[in-house]
């Protein structure tokens, strides 16, 4: 006991890596400590304890924990420094061997955190805490906030897919997901303090459900009838993307007209080597659909290049697939070979080289996407949520449709969604318009 009088006035800091669903991870478990507490401090200043949430994606994971726990101990030598989440998961003894690190903290353990950290006080001996993924059916929820404005809300977590390239599923176990009920109390919850948009969140949040009636469609259909909050939702896999959902957000007032549908690749070939389950005539035509529906929405896609047996025609097939498409933007990844995933063992591997060649193509020709976007939206009217953020007399915040605008600094205009109507791109690539009226 002697030693917990002291946690109450100790400091901690937290860094994440990865997804905007291990940043909401890393935020509600961070307030688990400010109700003991403990002093928040930025992470790179001095600290009684370091906690670094991982991610399987992250490519180089273990160099990069490395390299942060050997900063960390160089600012406070003393320190206690925690690894916890995906990567954690997935390499436990490997990363307690790194010097320095204290205690190793698995995907499903990570919110008992607090009581972890008390036990190593109170022992002094390093702990590593690492459950079998696959027999973990707990939910755990999650949300996050950026000074009030914007809330990260975890609604499902795992994956049920084997992506032959994939970790995710080693790492978070099977697709789990939290109740429609709680997810609305959640929702309401959030906006009482005052948040102004929420972005659903998960590892494969189409997935969500299988609870009797509960699905996606059906948490979508329940969030709807919410008023005065606005709903984002991540990343939503192509297959799971159906024609219910597309024409709700199209009617709806709460849920705006957002997409990021994965695509990995513009080629069949590669999409079967991944054994991802739709092919690109699949994926045009959704992209058709939602754009039919809704032409001012914006529509984001993941796309992989260097995949193993990606030959330079297949490669191309992906360009001019992409080209085909009225997408807005791309996020861009080249391939890492990760153990313990089917694609580690195929052949006809791309060079690193030839990797880094095909990403800058990809991202030139995402620059080039979302340029024509904000162009196609000059001149509208659109519903701006503005952050809590001054930067050189100006503030900045995103439309519904996922454009960012720049306008002059007005402490009124803060946390606020007000119309603006778009005028112009600057050279920064953000839009500039005039402030209608507060919505």
């Amino acid at each position: 006991m002697f030693a917990f009088m002291y946690f109450s006035v100790m400091k901690i800091a937290f860094h994440t890596l990865g997804c905007k669903l291990n940043y909401s991870e890393t935020s509600f478990i961070l307030k688990d400590f400010q109700n003991e507490g403990m002093k928040i401090t930025n992470f790179f200043e001095e600290a009684d304890i370091y906690v670094i949430n991982t991610c399987s994606v992250t490519e180089n994971a273990d160099k990069e924990c490395n390299q942060i726990v050997k900063k960390v101990k160089k600012i406070n030598p003393q320190s206690i420094v925690v690894i916890m989440g995906c990567y954690a998961q997935l390499k436990p003894e490997k990363i307690s061997k790194i010097k320095g690190v204290n205690l190793v903290i698995g995907s499903n353990e990570k919110f008992k955190l607090k009581k972890y950290i008390k036990e190593y006080i109170e022992t002094k001996k390093n702990i590593i805490k690492v459950s079998n993924i696959k027999s973990i059916e707990k939910f755990n929820s999650a949300y996050s906030s950026e000074e009030r404005t914007r809330s990260f809300l975890k609604i499902q977590d795992g994956c049920n897919y084997k992506c032959t390239f994939c970790t995710i599923p080693l790492a978070r176990g099977k697709s789990r997901s939290n109740s429609i009920n709680d997810i609305i109390n959640d929702i309401k919850k959030l906006k009482k303090e005052n948040v102004k948009e929420i972005v659903l969140t998960g590892v494969n949040i189409g997935d969500f459900g299988k609870k009797g009636n509960e699905n996606f469609y059906s948490l979508l259909k329940e969030i709807n009838k919410i008023e005065n909050i606005r709903i984002r939702i991540s990343s939503i896999e192509p297959n799971l993307l159906s024609n219910d959902i597309i024409n709700l957000i199209a009617d709806s007032k709460t849920i705006v007209p957002h997409f990021h549908i994965p695509l990995q690749s513009g080629s069949d070939t590669i999409l079967k080597l991944m054994r991802r389950r739709y092919l690109t005539k699949n994926y045009s035509n959704l992209i058709k659909t939602i754009k039919n529906k809704m032409p001012h929405a914006c529509i984001g896609a993941d796309v992989m290049v260097g995949f193993p047996g990606e030959t330079i025609d297949l490669f191309n097939e992906t360009v001019d697939f992409i080209k085909s498409l009225e997408i807005s933007y791309l996020h861009v990844f080249s391939y890492s070979e990760r153990q313990n995933t089917t694609a580690i063992n195929f052949k006809n591997i791309v060079p690193i080289k030839e990797r880094k060649i095909r990403s800058k193509i990809l991202r030139n020709l995402s620059n080039k996407k979302k340029n024509l976007f904000y162009i196609n939206n000059l001149n509208s009217i659109r519903p701006a949520l503005i952050e809590k953020n001054n930067k050189n007399n100006y503030l900045y915040g995103f439309t519904d449709n996922y454009i960012k605008v720049e306008i002059p600094y007005d402490h009124n205009l803060e946390n606020n969604i007000i119309n603006i109507d778009i005028k112009k791109i600057n050279g920064n690539g953000f839009v500039n318009g005039n402030v209608i009226n507060n919505i």
